[in-house]
C-alpha cells in the first residue's frame, strides 16, 4: 500500500496522502518563512496539504505552493504579533538566529528551549 488517508478538521474531509512523506523539519524546530518576515516553532506536520479549499484559493495563484509536500503548523511571530501559521515546506528555512520563539502558547506545548530547538512536553508524546 503506497497511500493512506487521515481526517483533517481544517479541511473538513479525509485527505489522501502518500504512505511515507519526507519532512525537512520536525516538531520543536525553529523555522522562518522564505518570503515573509516571520518565524515560528513547528508544533504539527501534515504530510500533504490538509487545510480548506478556501484557504488555498485565497493564496494568489502565482504564489500557491504545491499540495503534495509537507505543510507545517507553526506558533509564529513577527515584530507585531503572535499567531498560528500553516506553511508549505517549500516556503520554510531553518532559522539561522537560533533563539527561542516568543509566542504565548509555546509553554503549553513545549518544555525548555535547548540546542536551537524545543522539546515537546512529555505529557503530549506517545
Amino acid at each position: 500500500m503506497d497511500r493512506s488517508q487521515f481526517y483533517s478538521p481544517q479541511a473538513g474531509r479525509r485527505i489522501d496522502a502518500p504512505a511515507a512523506s519526507h519532512a525537512r523539519f520536525g516538531i520543536g524546530d525553529i523555522v522562518k518563512h522564505r518570503l515573509y518576515d516571520f518565524r515560528g516553532v513547528v508544533f504539527d506536520i501534515d504530510p500533504v496539504f490538509a487545510n480548506s479549499e478556501d484557504w488555498y484559493e485565497a493564496i494568489p495563484q502565482d504564489m500557491r505552493p504545491r499540495r503534495d509536500q509537507p505543510f507545517y503548523h507553526l506558533l509564529a511571530e513577527n515584530e507585531d504579533s503572535s499567531y498560528v501559521a500553516y506553511v508549505s515546506q517549500q516556503n520554510l528555512l531553518g532559522d539561522s538566529e537560533g533563539g527561542p520563539v516568543d509566542h504565548p502558547s509555546v509553554h503549553e506545548l513545549f518544555e525548555d528551549f535547548a540546542d536551537g530547538r524545543y522539546r515537546l512536553r512529555r505529557s503530549l508524546t506517545h
